[in-house]
């Protein structure tokens, strides 16, 4: 019987910085000669994430239209599509970043049914500092109390806590969430990291070569406050492609669309949990985002490339109305055609409030 295939599940609120530690950790594990594999995760089609971490050469399979926990079925049959091609020796498991609960109904029951399949290490969360230091100092984060209930749930399941951007945090912030993690979740592992930079990057390898830790039982989850928490957020995935005889640089339809976003919802008070943009020129692309309003939006991988068509995937989890939302959208687009004389069509647009979860199995103790 080959050796099982280590799974590694690693969460966190929306804008936390999943995607770029996991590329970080891929490229890790494929230095040690590892064989890496992604498993993506969206309420709707058409992730950013996915066509990113494509474009650096892994393997990616997304599970979409439900987070894992409602279609574990999904998240094994990703898992083992990848042994029709080749058997991975590990498999990146990235869930929903307003998802919760993850240990109960995804770890535990992958454990029980496929125990001699996957060896399953501690699931790490990793928390952005910057609505972190301001919902566990009670100031609140820009959401409502039952959002900020589904971050502290992630925290409270978590094995190994993560505190990301280190290197954009000054020591004052740093010492701050560690003391909030160590008074509200005292034993928790904490490791300070940089996603961008790989900073702290060894340590937490050697953390995830742990067993995953036992549990006598699962923490206590009030499915209705995780439902009205999810439900508070418009979610929107949109494909929208740029036309121009002229030429459109991708670099700036990324950042300009989220730049436009950003504005306007800052007008209305409305705060971003997550917005992602990706610009594809051919097989370029660039990809901007915006972590939450106090931030600026940032172009996290650059393609200096102008081409007359460009093709942009719009993520957005937003606090306000779907509807509403999707108008904001529509409107960025538009500023950004008139902006390059460019002819638009909006190809993809979904937008809606997450449904009610209920999770394929729930496991009460380990």
């Amino acid at each position: 019987m080959p050796a099982p295939i280590e799974f590694i599940m690693i969460g966190g609120f929306l804008g936390a910085g999943k995607t770029t530690l996991i590329s970080k950790l891929a490229k890790s594990y494929q230095a040690a000669g590892k064989h890496v594999c992604v498993v993506t995760n969206d309420q709707a089609a058409g992730l950013v994430d996915t066509e990113m971490l494509k474009s650096q050469g892994l393997e990616v399979n997304e599970v979409a239209g439900s987070c894992f926990c409602c279609n574990f079925n999904g998240l094994t049959d990703a898992m083992q599509e990848f042994e029709t091609r080749r058997r991975p020796d590990i498999i990146l498991a990235e869930p929903v970043g307003s998802c919760t609960d993850l240990v109960a109904t995804i770890a535990v029951p992958l454990m029980q049914q496929l125990g001699e399949e996957f060896l399953h290490r501690p699931y790490a969360v990793v928390l952005k500092p910057n609505h972190g230091n301001k919902i566990l100092s009670g100031v609140g984060g820009g959401f409502s109390e039952k959002a900020e209930y589904i971050f502290r749930k992630q925290l409270e399941e978590a094995d190994i806590v993560l505190i990301n951007r280190v290197d954009e945090l000054s020591a004052d912030k740093l010492q701050q969430l560690k003391d909030h993690l160590a008074t509200q979740y005292p034993g928790k592992q904490v490791i300070c990291i940089s996603a961008k930079t790989g900073q702290n990057m060894d340590a937490l390898v050697q953390a995830l070569q742990a067993q995953s830790f036992p549990r006598q039982q699962m923490m206590d989850v009030d499915y209705d406050v995780y439902a009205d928490g999810e439900a508070e957020l418009g979610w929107l995935n949109a494909t929208a492609v740029f036309r121009s005889t002229e030429g459109i640089p991708a670099d700036d339809i990324a950042v300009g669309l989220v730049d436009h976003l950003r504005s306007s919802l800052r007008q209305i008070s409305a705060e971003p949990g997550h917005l992602k943009v990706l610009a594809r020129a051919g097989d370029d692309i660039a990809v901007a985002n915006l972590i939450d309003s106090d931030s600026p939006t940032v172009l996290s991988l650059s393609t200096q490339t102008t081409s007359p068509e460009v093709a942009a995937i719009i993520n957005a989890r937003v606090r306000m109305a779907p509807e509403v939302l999707s108008e904001h959208v529509q409107a960025a687009i538009q500023a950004m055609a008139k902006s390059y004389q460019a002819t638009t069509e909006i190809t993809q647009m979904e937008s809606f409030r997450p449904g009610r979860p209920v999770p394929t199995y729930r496991s009460t103790s380990s």
